[in-house]
């Protein structure tokens, strides 16, 4: 946990600014055209009036995102300070927007990157993006609850030693499950082979703020990391950060972030920034604390019910699963036999009760700073409920979430290549050329260039079958992929 400066952090300056605008009542000839709501009232009545009035453009006095020199510039080094990094840069483009920087500054075309299969689909769109190859080190299975688990280091090991011309490794810390890997020993392992190691902690803002929970990226010497405000964070959707150690050339970053980076940043985004850091800065241990019980009362409540599996730390084996995130709320559904989704389906339709995800096994419950004991109480209840009322016997479910695939092509090669168009059920044996996976998580069950298998067929099948939002495919009914066109 970063030691800072607290008096420093109190101040916000990005919400200093926009409140002293606010009061100047500065009349507008710039964008947006809206003009503080004036000429689109139902926007002003849905946000209310002081939103729309600080929904501006760049200007001196508030800086500019694409080079900020005050401001901005200040707010990013408060960041900095207070996430232990040597730098830190707001994003607007979500957290896709910082891991694709991160890779883009990592890796050229033909260059290599070690990561594990189980990442979300930015990463992949990067490498379809720069033309990096990827070099997969595919994580174990868990046996009973089926998800991906963390990178062991003789796995990354291996891959490294196979690979010494890889540019990078990439880690998930945590997973969407809250899965960790021995991040320290990667970074060691990593930086002795001369490769840069990133991190994406799109579910591990919170890492930073409490001791007691596994280390975050920049603690254990990664050279980089993206960091998503708005999960467990509290800023506003699609706000992030990307946080940087001294080993990185920060003015080719930012080179690299305004090649995708807006040009007219939201400033009700960067204030949001700005107020959390601030909040997370002054506040974020005792609140991160309150986190960790909450889930950990929900998790002993749950198990207690019977039929479900609400796991944590006893997780913990020391290589696949180093480490494990207690704030994270997931819940193997299939022994009551209801997939997680039916569940999810079930607490929305049923029980107005909205989680964050389920998919074929799990769902998860995202518990952050926002929730209180009523709100556990309610969800152990529809659970308790639902388990009554729904379960059955456990017969023809899929026993994972992840299958390992078969890589032909590189992203981008698959991605560009001419393609055609395949009724699913004769694509077995044929290059995919396109995305197909549930989202959320956003993990690919098909990537461009990977094999397409009876199994993966079957398991896209049933994942549509029971009602999981499948993304990705040209053809959004499912009954056709596109595939790499002769091959």
């Amino acid at each position: 946990m970063n030691k800072i400066d607290l008096e420093k952090q109190r101040s916000a300056p990005i919400y200093e600014a926009l409140e002293r605008f606010r009061r100047q009542r500065v009349v507008p000839f710039d964008v947006p055209g809206h003009k503080r709501g004036r000429g689109n009232p139902e926007l002003a009545e849905l946000l209310g009036e002081k939103c729309v009035n600080l929904d501006v453009n760049s200007m001196k006095p508030l800086d500019n995102l694409c080079h900020p020199v005050s401001v901005i510039y200040d707010a990013e080094k408060l960041a900095a300070e207070a996430f232990g990094a040597a730098y830190a840069y707001f994003m607007v483009g979500g957290t896709t927007s910082s891991v694709q920087s991160m890779i883009l500054t990592a890796c050229k075309a033909g260059e290599k990157i070690i990561l594990p299969r189980n990442v979300h689909k930015s990463v992949i769109n990067a490498l379809v993006l720069c033309g990096a190859v990827p070099v997969y080190v595919n994580p174990d299975v868990d046996s009973h609850i089926g998800i991906a688990l963390g990178m062991q280091l003789g796995q990354v090991e291996k891959a490294i030693l196979d690979n010494p011309d890889a540019k990078a490794v990439f880690v998930n810390n945590p997973t969407y499950y809250g899965i960790c890997s021995d991040l320290r020993s990667i970074v060691k392992l990593a930086h002795e082979h001369n490769m840069l190691v990133l991190a994406d902690e799109a579910h591990g803002t919170h890492l930073y703020f409490h001791e007691n929970l596994p280390v975050s990226a920049m603690e254990a010497g990664a050279d980089m990391a993206a960091v998503s405000m708005h999960k467990s964070g509290g800023s506003l959707t699609q706000s992030s950060m990307l946080l940087l150690n001294k080993s990185i050339n920060r003015h080719y970053v930012e080179q690299i972030i305004n090649l995708t980076q807006t040009t007219s940043a939201s400033y009700l985004l960067l204030s949001s920034l700005d107020i959390s850091r601030r909040n997370l800065a002054l506040r974020g241990r005792e609140s991160f604390e309150k986190v960790s019980a909450l889930a950990e009362y929900a998790r002993d409540e749950i198990n207690s019910i019977g039929g479900f599996y609400a796991y944590g730390k006893e997780l913990v084996n020391g290589s696949s699963i180093f480490d494990y995130d207690v704030t994270k709320l997931s819940v193997y559904t299939r022994d009551i036999g209801l997939t997680g989704i039916e569940v999810y389906d079930l607490l929305r339709d049923e029980y107005d009760i909205q989680i964050e995800f389920g998919d074929i096994g799990n769902i998860l419950a995202y518990i952050s700073i926002g929730d209180r004991i009523q709100e556990i109480e309610r969800l152990v209840g529809a659970l308790e409920d639902i388990k009554r009322l729904y379960s059955r016997k456990v017969t023809g479910l899929h026993s994972a979430e992840y299958i390992n695939p078969t890589v032909v092509a590189t992203p981008q090669k698959a991605f560009y290549s001419e393609k055609e168009s395949v009724p699913i059920k004769d694509t077995p044996g044929r290059i995919c050329a396109e995305f197909v996976m549930c989202y959320p998580p956003g993990i690919p069950i098909l990537a461009p260039g990977e094999l397409i298998t009876d199994e993966i067929v079957d398991y896209i099948l049933f994942s549509k079958e029971k009602g999981c939002s499948m993304q990705g495919p040209e053809d959004g009914s499912l009954e056709t992929l596109n595939v790499l066109k002769g091959e």
